[in-house]
């Protein structure tokens, strides 16, 4: 999946329950595959069996696995937004980086086919929309905190800011998904401490 011109979109947008339903369906089976075997080793066909469904039946609503791809990782951008604007807003800012990095972190380890779709986002062209709109999305509200809490800080510092933390943090939170449980915890520890630090400098540039 690296055709620039492949399709993405969906075939057919559900209205009715039923046919919501089975576009669930079909992300569900999907995910679990992925999760399992990888995207590379899954094929449309083996999606339509796990799903019930002829091949024929699944092509009428996705043109391709690069398509299926792409809903499931909407689905995860959209949950890790909610996730993160119902708590962000409670938490102090030190509070709120560590808050951002645990729920990545959960996102590789628990969420189905998280870490097989995106941990090679970088090979699918189809996602890097995605993944740039995720990152966008986390530097706004960042940068909203920093300006709450370091009014002197300047713009130009506060934006760049606001993007390299969550961008760094998912590069490394991608690396200790894939290490055993102590040693990704440890990495993870590692990341807050980095994070906290370079807040601590901004922060106390503002002073």
């Amino acid at each position: 999946m690296t055709d620039e011109s492949i399709d993405v979109a969906p075939r057919r947008r559900p209205v009715q329950a039923r046919s919501r339903e089975r576009v669930n369906s079909i992300l569900n089976h999907a995910a679990g595959i992925f999760h399992e075997q990888g995207v590379d080793s899954t094929s449309m066909s083996a999606i339509a069996r796990q799903s019930g469904m002829s091949l024929a039946s699944l092509y009428r609503y996705f043109p391709n696995k690069a398509a299926i791809v792409h809903a499931i990782a909407e689905r995860h951008v959209e949950k890790m937004e909610q996730a993160l604007r119902a708590k962000l807003p409670h938490l102090s800012l030190n509070e709120a980086v560590d808050e951002l990095i645990d729920l990545f972190y959960d996102f590789y380890r628990t969420e189905p086919a998280y870490s097989a779709i995106w941990s090679g986002v970088e090979a699918m062209p189809e996602l890097r929309a995605l993944d740039l709109r995720e990152l966008y999305s986390n530097a706004r509200d960042l940068e909203t905190r920093l300006e709450q809490e370091c009014p002197e800080l300047p713009a130009d510092r506060r934006q760049t800011a606001s993007l390299l933390l969550p961008r760094s943090a998912g590069t490394i939170l991608r690396l200790a998904a894939t290490m055993p449980d102590d040693q990704g915890a440890l990495l993870v520890r590692e990341m807050k401490t980095m994070a906290r630090a370079y807040l601590g400098n901004l922060i106390g540039q503002d002073k």
